[in-house]
């Protein structure tokens, strides 16, 4: 079927399917006009003729000319037809996200972001106590190896003096050489002598030796010969070593601290 444009007059071949009977709106795609356009209009049936009676003898029909073909119109663009019913809608606004708040913590919950409440008073009893276990560690190691040598205070060389005993070691008696095969060599002879009246245990003997700068560079005991000594009796002491440094400037000789 043929439409025509009520507003601009194009006219437009479209098939009679894409009206449909019942019609349907459609834009012209010259002007962009939208109308209602009806169905084609089916054709009406005709009545039924009667047929004369034939004749007894028909004559021969004619032929009949060859038909004449109409041209056809010219084409014209294709209508863009809009969809069916379109009906204008609002715009359904989008659907606001909220983001949900979290509930508020309570002030007496022990979790982040609220810490525990300190307890000041455990805490200096706890310290308390670590400072006494350190300090009687200490003191337990200082009893029963000494003060070490690196602390900053000054350290008892030789032991207290022993009644009624008399160390003698004289510097003439003292050797102090170098072997021929390099080694140094120090030897140590003095005595030990007990003055008093009653009989008298002897301790060990610690000889120190000190280099220019006197600093100990060398230490050894010397074990007596006898542990004890009657009133008036005396013991000589020889000692020698070959391992001595040869930085070995002075040489002391006295009783070992306990």
């Amino acid at each position: 079927m043929i439409i025509a444009c009520p507003a601009c007059s194009t006219r437009y071949v479209v098939p009679d399917s894409a009206i449909g009977i019942d019609g349907r709106t459609v834009r012209c795609a010259n002007c962009k006009h939208s109308w209602f356009q009806t169905g084609p209009e089916l054709p009406a049936r005709a009545p039924a003729q009667e047929q004369p009676p034939a004749p007894a003898t028909a004559p021969a029909p004619a032929p009949a000319p060859p038909p004449v073909e109409a041209a056809p119109p010219p084409a014209a663009p294709p209508a863009e037809a809009p969809p069916p019913s379109i009906r204008p809608t609002r715009p359904v606004p989008a659907t606001r996200r909220t983001t949900p708040q979290a509930a508020a913590p309570s002030p007496f919950a022990h979790e982040p972001p609220f810490r525990p409440r300190r307890n000041p008073a455990r805490l200096w009893t706890i310290a308390a106590v670590l400072f006494a276990l350190l300090v009687a560690g200490a003191m337990a190691a200082v009893t029963y190896s000494g003060m070490p040598a690196w602390l900053p205070v000054a350290h008892q060389t030789f032991g207290g003096t022993r009644p009624d005993l008399d160390l003698s070691f004289p510097p003439e008696r003292q050797d102090r050489r170098t072997l021929p095969n390099g080694k140094e060599y120090y030897g140590a002879s003095g005595t030990v002598t007990n003055v008093g009246k009653d009989v008298r245990e002897v301790p060990p003997i610690l000889i120190v030796l000190r280099d220019a700068g006197n600093h100990v560079v060398y230490t050894w005991t010397v074990i007596p010969p006898k542990d004890v000594l009657k009133p008036g009796e005396s013991e000589t002491i020889n000692e020698a070593v070959t391992d001595v440094p040869k930085t070995a400037r002075v040489a002391e000789i006295g009783w070992k601290p306990e």
